[in-house]
């Protein structure tokens, strides 16, 4: 009998309950610290400083409550995010950068998605995991970050029990996500820029590259290396690298930078999927898909830094351009 009562299901069940409020705990210690930052907002890297809760409204577009663009079960996330069950990615409106070629741009560079309190976000992660999803996947999240934590109380004391992805461009702030460690089980940065004066111009975000190796370097040390069961992602890092024509992406360079800092067993999303969206098309140097030359090129590179970890976009391959995150075809 005894051997019974601690059975598989009950023990799941015993380690369920204890990780649920260990979270539960972790996210009212730090949701009153977050929602502080909304007085004179420094979010991101940013800092722009406005009072989003007296309702102005920040750099990002957005003022003190989420707005959603769309919630689904999404099948083109890396293959241990989607797995056969798809993630439960929520997008979110708004963005705290101005990518000129941003993918995204139907609800990067706007709020008019819709507007909800915290509890109604919760209920949004409750109704995908009844889908049987992954994972909770939160597309751009940073600029709403007090309220999803606030949503986060919410849904996990109603049964919320899958991954919490944190699927950001790179630009938080370091702080808040010191704030995270512990919350956030499975971090996937993009890490866009090599070089400062690229990233102030085709992204108007000064100062990206220091802090965002500063935060991917942190992600790292919270969640460690991808650990899956099964095929399926339950904590780490992943790292996304869209490879921008003319070397402005200088993804060779930050290769070399995940290898000195975080070592060849970092896994990797390379990404070919560029095109020329949004206001590309009025920059000379991104009003072109990349060349195979410059894929070639990032590939070798990856190789002959021994990454054996992640996955590669073939070049040139088919995609749905209504939303990032595709399908990636086959393993390094």
């Amino acid at each position: 009998m005894g051997e019974r009562a601690i059975g598989s299901p009950v023990l799941l069940w015993f380690l369920f309950m204890i990780e649920n409020h260990k979270k539960i705990k972790l996210a009212k210690e730090i949701a009153p610290m977050l929602r502080a930052c909304l007085k004179h907002c420094n979010l991101c890297f940013r800092k722009c400083g406005v009072n989003r809760l007296k309702g102005q409204k920040g750099y990002c577009l957005s003022g003190d409550r989420p707005v959603v663009f769309r919630y689904m079960t999404h099948y083109g996330e890396e293959p241990p995010l989607s797995g056969g069950n798809g993630s439960g990615a929520i997008f979110f409106n708004g963005c705290c950068m101005r990518c000129v070629y941003c993918q995204n741009y139907k609800f990067s560079a706007s709020d008019s998605g819709e507007e909800m309190t915290a509890e109604n976000l919760g209920n949004i992660m409750l109704k995908l995991q009844e889908k049987q999803v992954n994972n909770i996947n939160l597309v751009s999240p940073t600029h709403f970050i007090p309220e999803i934590v606030e949503a986060l109380i919410y849904a996990y004391s109603q049964g919320l029990n899958i991954p919490i992805i944190y699927n950001t461009g790179g630009y938080d702030s370091l702080h808040v996500i010191e704030l995270l460690d512990g919350l956030v089980d499975i971090y996937l940065p993009d890490m866009r820029y090599s070089f400062e004066a690229m990233a102030e111009k085709f992204s108007e975000t000064q100062g990206y590259v220091a802090n965002n190796q500063n935060i991917v370097k942190e992600m790292y040390r919270q969640a460690g290396e991808l650990k899956t069961v099964g095929e399926i992602a339950k904590k780490g890092l992943i790292i996304r690298l869209l490879i921008l024509p003319n070397n402005i992406s200088g993804t060779e360079e930050t290769l070399e930078f995940i290898f000195k800092e975080m070592g060849s067993s970092t896994y990797l999303s390379v990404m070919s999927q560029y095109y020329p969206a949004y206001n590309a098309k009025l920059h000379k140097e991104l009003c072109r898909r990349i060349a195979r030359e410059e894929y070639d090129s990032v590939i070798n590179r990856m190789n002959e830094l021994g990454f054996n970890n992640g996955w590669i976009q073939p070049f040139d391959s088919s995609f749905d351009k209504s939303l990032a995150g595709e399908n990636l075809e086959f393993n390094v």
